[in-house]
């Protein structure tokens, strides 16, 4: 009988990535990550002890990519921590089924933590600190991770924008107004215009909430 092949972290997030990329995050399963890599379900076990163990080891794989390093310290804190918002959203934007898990493991993952950390040390320089410095972190991982999700489960450009443009004008003007401009914002101005009007709150915001 042949050994059993040693398998890694990275290997066994890998599968598990392809699996969701693939099938969604309904699709994960131990059985399913178990034929990608060619063996069987108990001899995954060998490996997670269960699908939250595996989940965890995916959320981190994302999030791995994710540049942690602090921004160009000339560049304002606002531009910043823009900056800090974009590579978020290109790593897990990459992956969007894995949003659920993300907010799920949040605190098990040092990309998310990493992140985080220097997040708020740029908040901090900038004079934001206690609660307020909590609401400030809490609203810019909302607003990404809302973002992320909007833009790959409900784009602009997409069917819907389409049908809020055919809704009876009598009931619903500003609606079909709206739609018809969202026709024509990308997903970039959409997620940089709403980050800077958040930004812009938050610097215009008082010490406390």
């Amino acid at each position: 009988m042949p050994r059993p092949r040693s398998l890694t972290a990275h290997q066994l997030a890998s599968a598990a990535l392809t699996v969701i990329d693939r099938d969604g995050l309904a699709g994960l399963s131990m059985r399913a990550v178990a034929q990608q890599l060619g063996m069987s379900t108990m001899g995954l076990y060998r490996y997670v002890s269960d699908r939250e163990e595996l989940e965890r080891l995916t959320v981190e794989l994302v999030l791995s990519a994710v540049d942690v390093e602090p921004p160009n310290p000339d560049a304002s804190w606002r531009e910043r921590v823009e900056i800090m918002a974009r590579r978020l959203r290109d790593a897990v934007g990459a992956h969007p089924a894995v949003v659920p898990l993300a907010i799920a493991h949040r605190q098990h993952s040092l990309g998310v933590l990493r992140w985080s950390e220097t997040v708020l040390a740029v908040l901090t320089e900038a004079g934001i600190t206690g609660e307020r410095r909590v609401v400030a972190l809490r609203g810019l991982l909302s607003y990404v991770i809302g973002a992320i999700q909007l833009e790959h489960l409900g784009a602009l450009s997409g069917p819907g924008t389409i049908t809020i443009t055919q809704l009876p004008p009598t009931e619903f003007p500003h609606m079909i107004e709206t739609a018809r401009h969202a026709q024509h914002v990308s997903a970039d101005h959409e997620f940089l215009g709403g980050l800077a009007l958040l930004l812009r709150g938050l610097e215009a915001s008082p010490d406390t909430p």
